[in-house]
């Protein structure tokens, strides 16, 4: 009578063996990090967290998680060989990352010839999802226009009406550039943007550019450099007082990977997107920052917190799709809803852009560095086009 006893623990080990014995689902992940290390390696260990976090519970549906990760080196075409590597050689489910723009477009043109799901974590460019938007693309972090918007109406409430605007000049410079365009003009059509500098990523001519701007006159200043870029428009500018008497509008400046290392040089006054992870207050946020300076020994970037967020995103679609394959996983990924430590976001049907939100503050030096102060976060929702209005930016076919 003891025969269905172990016939019964005999079914459950058989499992358990099963399980152990399980292939991982296989995640390949590229990125650029050896170009931007300051923003690509603390997204790096946000994922990594992420996918530790996720494996000790046991993975999706008792599948772990297996991330292959390669570096494109800032290149469109390492980017695109990788991607086939991933996917033909390495068998991954699905791939996800990048940072750049031109680099986004080209994996994202990549996963649409080969059928592949691709979780966009960090590129910007509008194109991503809608002028060149597919069905096998989805986009985590808020674009440039979802950005720029949020500027463009601080922005508007100002006195600045000529204004000047800077840029690296490729895809997300000129989108950047485009949206705030767009949206002030129409907040405040009384404004005239008389002078645009489009200086090549990370090769910036601080002095010629500043010395431009100068001659212009405007009331009002829009920058969109970032990196090194950031850090000699900063410094340039203030030897040669551009920015006294000006409003500064910049886009990403509030983010620790650019903020932080100005320290005391940091501007003062300038109206920003960014990350104030130091001064966020709630539940999950606390829990977020604090595992991650335990885990890591250091504090929250903006790239932390993408590769966190990313990781979840795609453990989400796992787990409402329970399946990997990829017409099942781009069903389920439409309408997604994800729990992150900023709170709840969705990915949208319409244009496959996640409704992550961004934090717009004033940047001020306290104790000796550079802080966002007087912030306020802002849901990706409320500055993203209808859904009919999206659905008509993007390709027919």
């Amino acid at each position: 009578m003891k025969f269905p006893r172990l016939a019964a623990i005999a079914a459950v080990f058989a499992v358990s063996v099963t399980q152990a014995n399980a292939e991982p689902i296989r995640i390949g992940e590229i990125n650029s990090y050896t170009r931007l290390p300051a923003f690509t390696e603390p997204y790096k260990k946000g994922w990594q967290m992420a996918l530790e976090e996720i494996n000790a519970k046991g993975g999706v549906h008792g599948e772990k998680l297996e991330v292959i990760s390669r570096d494109d080196a800032g290149k469109p075409g390492n980017a695109v060989k990788i991607a086939e590597e991933l996917v033909k050689r390495e068998k991954v489910a699905l791939l996800t990352g990048t940072f750049f723009s031109h680099i986004g477009l080209a994996v994202s043109d990549y996963a649409k010839q080969n059928k592949v799901l691709f979780v966009a974590a960090e590129p910007l460019t509008d194109a991503l999802i809608w002028s060149k938007g597919n069905d096998y693309t989805f986009r985590l972090r808020p674009s440039t226009y979802m950005q720029a918007a949020m500027l463009a109406a601080e922005a508007a409430k100002t006195d600045a009406v000529k204004w000047a605007t800077v840029a690296p000049n490729y895809a997300y410079g000129k989108d950047a550039v485009a949206a705030f365009k767009q949206v002030l003009k129409k907040l405040k059509p009384s404004v005239e943007f008389v002078d645009e500098q489009w200086p090549a990523l990370f090769k910036i001519d601080a002095g010629v550019t500043v010395r431009a701007l100068e001659a212009a006159k405007p009331d009002g200043i829009y920058n969109v450099t970032f990196g090194p870029d950031l850090g000699a428009m900063v410094r340039e500018g203030t030897v040669r007082g551009l920015y006294e008497n000006r409003t500064v509008v910049s886009l990403l400046t509030g983010e620790p990977e650019y903020l932080e290392p100005l320290k005391g040089e940091a501007p003062k006054g300038w109206i920003v997107t960014g990350y104030p992870w130091y001064a966020i207050d709630t539940p999950e946020h606390n829990a977020f920052k604090a595992a991650y300076e335990k885990r890591w020994g250091e504090t929250l970037k903006m790239g932390s917190l993408v590769g966190y967020n990313t990781m979840l995103s795609i453990a989400a679609v796992l787990e409402k799709a329970k399946s990997t394959d990829t017409d099942k996983m781009i069903a389920a990924m439409k309408g997604l809803k994800v729990a992150t430590p900023q709170g709840e976001i969705v990915y949208r049907a319409a244009d496959h852009q996640a409704t992550m939100g961004s934090w717009v503050g004033r940047t001020d030096v306290v104790d000796g560095g550079g802080q966002m102060v007087d912030w306020r976060y802002i849901d990706g929702a409320e500055v993203l086009p209808t859904a009919e209005e999206a659905k008509a930016m993007r390709p027919t076919n």
